[in-house]
């Protein structure tokens, strides 16, 4: 006959990290721990993200850009120089319609924000974005190769952004699509655009690039606010008529194909200087500045 197998010991429960033993904690005390921990998870998960995911995030992003083939950047590209034409196509028929009032420009710019709301919610590609999400990854990695792959894609895409503004210009100029009043409206504000000088230009275009730039910052973590954050950006944009090249593009080529300007008035006089602006704002004040604060921030730590 067997003797029964002897019961092993059971194993003592090891102590909390304060040293007392948990099963001997007064109720309320574990529950109040309980308690905090989960409200430090929730503050946790509340809290908004920190420059560093933010930047790790546009660069994921950059990354995959830069891998896309120069056929697909193209055509992405030309999609958006179209869609940015219901910018001026929204603020031009506000304008026809809304009252002659002080405010009525504060109304009409809210249709210039309908451009942008396409392309970026479409991932469409438009070139001001660009002066931000591909730049991450260059100034990280500092190789010819990716200098050489920023290029290929500013490039491609800031040629199918002007072609897209030239054939919508043409479209409406030569088709009755619109009335002559609202076509009218349209090259007020190509004139509007070809007002400035050289250098007001790009200084307009410094400010555009920046916001436009900063947004893009802003749309990684915006989850469901994705869209208020386009619209109250280019919002501004449109207000203090800063120079945005791919929208302004679209109000000159218009007017050129009207017969009103020049195509060479319209290149060398808003598409030039609005490019060097939007440029120097998004790469220089956007790119090159969260760049630093991340990276700084990691050398302190």
């Amino acid at each position: 006959m067997q003797s029964p197998t002897p019961t092993p010991p059971a194993k003592p429960t090891p102590p909390a990290e304060d040293g007392q033993d948990p099963a001997k904690k007064p109720k309320e005390q574990r529950n109040k721990q309980e308690q905090n921990a989960v409200e430090e998870q929730e503050a946790e998960e509340r809290s908004a993200p920190s420059g560093k995911v933010i930047y790790k995030a546009i660069v994921s992003e950059g990354t995959e850009e830069l891998k896309r083939s120069s056929a697909a950047l193209f055509w992405s590209g030309l999609a958006a120089g179209l869609s940015m034409s219901f910018s001026m196509v929204a603020e031009g028929l506000l304008m026809r319609y809304l009252p002659n009032a002080t405010w009525q420009p504060l109304v009409a710019s809210l249709g210039y924000s309908l451009g942008f709301v396409i392309v970026v919610l479409g991932r469409q590609q438009l070139f001001t974005e660009n002066t931000l999400t591909p730049i991450l990854p260059l100034l990280q990695e500092r190789t010819w190769e990716c200098l050489r792959n920023v290029g290929r894609l500013w490039g491609v895409v800031l040629a199918a952004n002007l072609v897209g503004a030239a054939l919508i210009g043409l479209a409406i100029a030569h088709s009755s699509a619109f009335e002559p009043e609202v076509k009218a409206e349209f090259a007020r504000m190509g004139h509007t655009a070809l007002s400035h000088d050289f250098a007001t230009t790009l200084v307009r275009g410094v400010f555009a690039g920046w916001l436009i730039a900063l947004m893009v910052w802003l749309l990684p973590f915006a989850e469901e606010g994705r869209f208020w954050v386009i619209i109250f950006i280019t919002y501004f944009v449109g207000v203090a008529h800063f120079s945005h090249v791919i929208a302004g593009a679209v109000e000159v080529f218009t007017l050129a194909a009207m017969g009103q300007t020049g195509w060479g008035t319209a290149l060398g006089s808003f598409v030039v200087p609005a490019l060097l602006g939007n440029i120097l704002g998004g790469l220089a004040l956007v790119a090159a500045l969260n760049y630093a604060q991340v990276t700084a921030g990691e050398e302190s730590n």
